[in-house]
């Protein structure tokens, strides 16, 4: 932790202290719906989760984690390149896989694509455009697996599956709450329109966009497809259409900023969803943990690149510094 830490400081920008205490704030609260839940319902199904993991599992995990490494990598080129930036396939998929461990490792969930912003940024001397490019690539990620798990949900009975209300609804809410900021400042308004007119030339093509939304597809569908392994690993037994619609919902949770590297809210959601779907909220947190363990153990890539990461700064480090004379 303490190596990953290091290579985290020096590849991410200073943080003000509102900066740090948000991010600290937002693994707080994971924190407390984790704590919440075990108070709730005890921590056995914690344990089950863990205890559930095989060599089996964890070999699906890993390769579907390859796939939806590589699609997102996919996805971050096109945008960046389409912001004028170079971003070749190595660079990508390696600084993917270390964005996706720093994320789940470290608090806020962020931390990784803030540090790939600015690395790629220190590369081609543009931090800001490379910012961009990492704001667009995730924002339109999360676009495209909400309204994949509004049809999804919609298409196997919207209405038996009151959390996805829910989370839709909070979506709704937060879009609709930066549209009432921007309304009464001036300022985030003139900020928002240059910003939006940059962003225009990202998404500028029809290729683009088909590009992005089917690079985003197949993330979605990896993720939904590893929570189904992990639901398989702890022996939930359930049609197809309510395992499905509870795991959608889960991932969907997953991508909520308040948690640590994803633990709260996906294990809050999923004891709700597989609760309404007559799977028990136990069940569905059992599962969730299983799959945090098994989404942590797939991104072991990024760690290993973090190390060798580690080992040649520190390598740099002791030649530009030069022999010691006493």
């Amino acid at each position: 932790m303490a190596a990953v830490s290091a290579v985290a400081a020096q590849t991410v920008m200073p943080a003000s202290p509102t900066r740090r205490w948000g991010r600290w704030g937002r693994a707080v609260i994971g924190a407390a719906i984790v704590v919440a839940l075990v108070v709730l319902v005890g921590a056995e199904p914690f344990v089950r989760g863990f205890a559930a993991i095989s060599p089996a599992a964890i070999a699906a995990a890993t390769a579907l984690a390859a796939v939806a490494t590589l699609a997102a990598a996919w996805r971050w080129r096109i945008l960046a390149r389409r912001l004028g930036l170079r971003l070749g396939w190595r660079e990508s998929v390696g600084a993917y896989y270390r964005s996706q461990f720093l994320n789940t490792v470290l608090p806020g969930g962020v931390v990784g694509d803030v540090s790939r912003a600015v690395s790629h940024g220190q590369s081609v001397d543009h931090v800001a455009q490379a910012s961009r490019a990492v704001a667009a690539e995730r924002a339109a990620g999360q676009v495209v697996q909400l309204v994949l798990a509004l049809g999804v949900l919609v298409s196997l009975g919207f209405s038996a599956y009151p959390p996805a209300v829910t989370l839709i609804l909070v979506s709704i809410g937060l879009v609709a709450a930066t549209a009432v900021i921007t309304r009464l400042s001036s300022r985030a308004r003139r900020a928002l329109r240059r910003e939006l007119t940059i962003l225009r030339s990202a998404f500028g093509s029809v290729g683009a966009v088909v590009g992005v939304v089917v690079a985003s597809a197949v993330v979605v569908v990896a993720h939904v497809a590893t929570f189904l392994v992990a639901c398989a690993a702890t022996g939930i037994e359930a049609t197809p259409e309510r395992m499905t619609a509870a795991a959608v919902i889960a991932v969907l949770a997953s991508s909520i900023p308040l948690s640590i590297g994803g633990w709260g809210p996906r294990e809050g959601a999923a004891a709700w969803a597989f609760g309404a779907a007559g799977l028990g909220a136990a069940a569905g947190i059992t599962a969730a943990t299983a799959y945090g363990v098994l989404a942590t153990i797939a991104l072991a890539p990024g760690a290993a690149l973090l190390a060798v990461a580690l080992l040649r700064r520190r390598r740099r480090a002791e030649v530009l510094s030069g022999p010691v004379h006493s």
